[in-house]
């Protein structure tokens, strides 16, 4: 079924451009729960480069009219940040005369995904989103210009999925990090790892990024880094402290006090969070495979078997 509108919900309001830069604009969709993501831009004189793109259909075509909005020069590149389906569903509408650009494992997981989270997501319009993997691939660094500002493209992963890479401007101090930082919701670890992401923090906090469009929330400032790495190191240590007593990730998310981490929305992704941190401290290789059907079950158990909460 094609979708053409947005839902509105009256809880959230209508996605929206900011620009965080001359000619750099952020497209932000609040709350920024499940896949209502964040995507960008930015404008050169002659074209101009995307950074991801949106989950259904419908707010696919949303996001292009905005861009259109913003803009009349061609669109020549879209970069992938990573393979989920809110950043990359949406690619379809940039072709065929977009190249699309994203690590090499990322157009591995695209394929080998599908429309998975289709079913994951039973509530949702997805509309018609024909599969649009990237076709320009790289392993660990590359560099698009526009104009003569550079964008540098740097795999961080496996840290959110196998596949993340952060799009940093060093001229504009600016940070697309895509999911590496959640600004306001529950970081969603299962299809990559804890240690890692822990890593990739310290690798974006080391650019000096002055502003960060998240993957997820509010453009903010680098205070943020620190908040996502806090929560990844409660992560840890709970789920130490889980090993030790012999208890289920499950059993342990549900006796959990999240303390300062309680007002974050989606925080359901605890149990998959740590039962990722329980693989990687029993020796399991960053980024190895979760039983996802398993996660989103336990996911559903924890919030009292009602659906989770999505309003894309």
């Amino acid at each position: 079924m094609s979708s053409s509108q947005v839902p509105v919900h009256a809880e959230i309001p209508p996605p929206r451009v900011e620009e965080v830069s001359a000619g750099i604009f952020a497209y932000i969709q609040l709350d920024g729960s499940w896949f209502l993501n964040n995507a960008g831009c930015v404008v050169g004189s002659r074209n101009a480069t995307v950074i991801d793109s949106t989950g259904t259909e419908a707010r696919a075509r949303a996001f292009h009219a905005a861009l259109r909005r913003v803009t009349e020069k061609p669109i020549a590149t879209l970069v992938n940040t990573h393979s989920h389906g809110d950043h990359t569903h949406g690619n379809f509408v940039f072709a065929p005369a977009t190249a699309i650009v994203a690590s090499e494992r990322c157009r591995r997981e695209i394929i080998a995904a599908g429309h998975g989270s289709y079913a994951l997501f039973p509530m949702i319009e997805f509309g018609d989103c024909p599969l649009t993997p990237p076709f320009v691939t790289f392993d660990e660094r590359l560099n698009v210009y526009v104009d003569d500002l550079k964008i540098e493209l740097i795999f961080v992963g496996p840290a959110h999925t196998t596949n993340d890479i952060v799009c940093w401007i060093p001229e504009r101090k600016l940070l697309f990090s895509g999911d590496i930082i959640f600004n306001g919701g529950t970081p969603f670890a299962l299809g990559g790892s804890v240690g890692g992401w822990l890593e990739a923090l310290e690798r974006i906090e080391a650019l000096g990024a002055e502003t960060i469009v998240p993957g997820h929330g509010e453009v903010c400032g680098p205070a943020v880094i620190g908040e996502v790495r806090a929560y990844l190191h409660f992560i840890q240590e709970s789920a130490r402290r889980g090993l030790e007593a012999g208890v289920e990730p499950l059993e342990l998310a549900r006796d959990l006090d999240l303390g300062r981490f309680a007002a974050l929305h989606d925080a359901e992704r605890l149990v998959p969070n740590l039962r990722r941190a329980y693989a990687e401290a029993q020796g399991q290789p960053w980024g190895a495979p979760l039983d996802v059907g398993r996660m989103f079950t336990e996911m559903l158990d924890f919030n009292g078997a009602r659906p989770l909460r999505c309003l894309a």
